[in-house]
């Protein structure tokens, strides 16, 4: 007995034969895809140089249609191949071989600045509120100290000062006995054997003491001492005899920069196991330099003399100069909240360039000698070495007052825009080239430079690149030069086919 199959119509036949195709292309995706958009690309160049070229000649190539399977897709003419060794001459590698991505550009003009101090806040001096003699020197200049050190110890010789503390002991001595009085009489009126009238005059005579010793306060604070030394005085009866001046915190002002004698102090000079913890983030300790040491030992000084100074690098300002032609757009990148760059020209190496800095303010003055104004922007500065030798704590800053440097400024913003770092273009005549990454070989792309300024050049995205592509970020010059090499060389019979 015969078993009859039947017959599927022609078109449901044809039907499942397309879906088998679909699904095992969709499969093998990734083996084909690479190869079938290399050829697409390569044969949109042909239409556009190789075809036009063989139409106007009437020429037929003998390897035409004939690519050889080791350069497939790829014109040797334009392309080019480069070992482990020539990528790192150039400086290629994953990091500066990229894909292109759309960015907001901003064209920038670049202006020459310099490294000054914040003024009020770089440099502090420290005087000595009295006159004395200079009995003991702690710091070493050149050294960094922090806040709290114990600097200088004074031995107090000024008259006026002796005289105020020598009246102020003697009012709390009458006023310790009008006291006493006071509390005698008080037990003396309740018995009635002395008149009411008697204990009233004392407290009368003991509200003018207090508003005597007030005054008297008052008038050693004039002369230079804290509340807290008044205090030390009136609980100890004695004279203050020696001041002790310790580092000042630069945004803050109290009166703990004048101790007295015999009060817990921190010396100048300490060992790197006792501050092993501040050691670890300097931006803790806060160090200031003494910059300057203008006393000794032994020293005779008057109130109000400079004894040292002290600078704190560790904010600065950036003051760019603008010419009066550049005065109206700088102030739109300012009003607009652009950020400016700051640019450190290095001999030898790469220029060292901070970005993102904010404008903190314009003069209000244009400099009668050089015709320009100046603005200013913040720089935070950054330790470069911390060590201690002798006992002595001894730092460097990266960014010093006097560095000169340049400041780019943002003036017009261009958005979604191709830009790369101007060594991803190499120049020829008329002709602008970019590399593009193509498996194991870089082609020459031309393209069309809307702008190009010393860092950057902007791209037009006329369809010759696209979002996506990579392309090489640098050593655009090297390669094209390696190009022009390789099309010098003897004539190949094949006509430009390497086998």
């Amino acid at each position: 007995m015969k078993i009859r199959i039947p017959k599927l119509p022609l078109k449901w036949i044809w039907f499942t034969a397309g879906l088998i195709v679909v699904v095992i292309g969709g499969v093998t995706r990734k083996q084909w895809n690479p190869q079938t958009k290399s050829w697409v690309q390569q044969t949109v160049k042909g239409f556009r140089s190789g075809g036009e070229q063989g139409g106007a000649h009437g020429e037929v190539d003998d390897h035409a249609g004939h690519d050889h399977a080791a350069h497939a897709g790829h014109d040797e003419g334009t392309s080019l191949e480069l070992s482990a060794q020539a990528l790192r001459n150039i400086g290629l590698s994953d990091a500066t071989i990229q894909p292109i991505k759309l960015e907001t550009f901003r064209k920038s003009i670049t202006v020459p600045a310099l490294i000054v101090e914040r003024p009020g806040r770089t440099r502090v001096q420290v005087a000595t509120p009295m006159t004395g003699v200079i009995t003991h020197v702690h710091a070493v200049q050149g050294e960094s100290v922090e806040p709290g050190t114990l600097l200088f110890q004074i031995r107090l010789t000024h008259e006026d000062l002796v005289q105020a503390q020598t009246e102020f002991l003697r009012m709390l001595g009458e006023l310790d006995v009008e006291e006493r009085e006071i509390v005698r009489l008080t037990e003396v009126t309740k018995s009635g054997a002395v008149p009411g009238t008697l204990l009233l005059e004392r407290q009368y005579a003991k509200d003018k003491l207090d508003v005597q010793l007030r005054a008297q306060r008052e008038a050693l604070r004039l002369h230079g001492l804290s509340e807290e030394q008044v205090d030390q005085i009136a609980r100890g009866r004695r004279l203050l005899r020696e001041l002790q001046i310790f580092t000042p915190l630069i945004d803050s002002h109290g009166e703990e920069e004048l101790k007295l004698t015999r009060s817990h102090v921190q010396n100048a000079s300490y060992t790197q196991e006792e501050h092993a913890g501040n050691h670890s983030d300097p931006k803790q300790t806060a160090p200031l330099i003494l910059q300057d040491l203008n006393v000794h030992k032994g020293q005779t000084i008057s109130a109000g003399e400079t004894l040292c100074v002290l600078t704190d690098f560790d904010e600065l300002f950036i003051e760019g100069l603008s010419f009066e032609q550049d005065i109206t757009q700088l102030r739109q990148a300012s009003e607009n909240g652009w950020k400016v760059d700051a640019i450190f020209e290095q001999p030898g190496t790469a220029d060292h360039v901070i970005k993102g800095l904010e404008i903190a303010y314009f003069a209000n003055q244009i400099d009668r000698d050089s015709r320009t104004l100046h603005f200013y922007v913040r720089l935070l500065n950054e330790l470069t070495k911390d060590q201690r030798t002798n006992g002595n704590r001894y730092v460097e800053w990266r960014y010093l007052p006097g560095q000169r440097l340049q400041l780019r400024v943002p003036i017009q913003e261009w958005a979604e825009q191709i830009v790369l770092p101007v060594e991803a273009v190499a120049h020829e005549g008329a002709e602008f080239f970019i590399f593009q990454q193509n498996g194991g070989h870089f082609d020459r792309v031309p393209v069309h430079v809307k702008y190009r300024d010393q860092y950057s050049a902007v791209i037009d995205n006329d369809g010759s690149i696209f979002p996506g592509d990579i392309v090489a970020m640098r050593g655009a010059h090297q390669m094209q030069m390696a190009l022009k090499n390789k099309a010098g060389g003897g004539v190949d019979p094949h006509a430009g086919h390497n086998h």
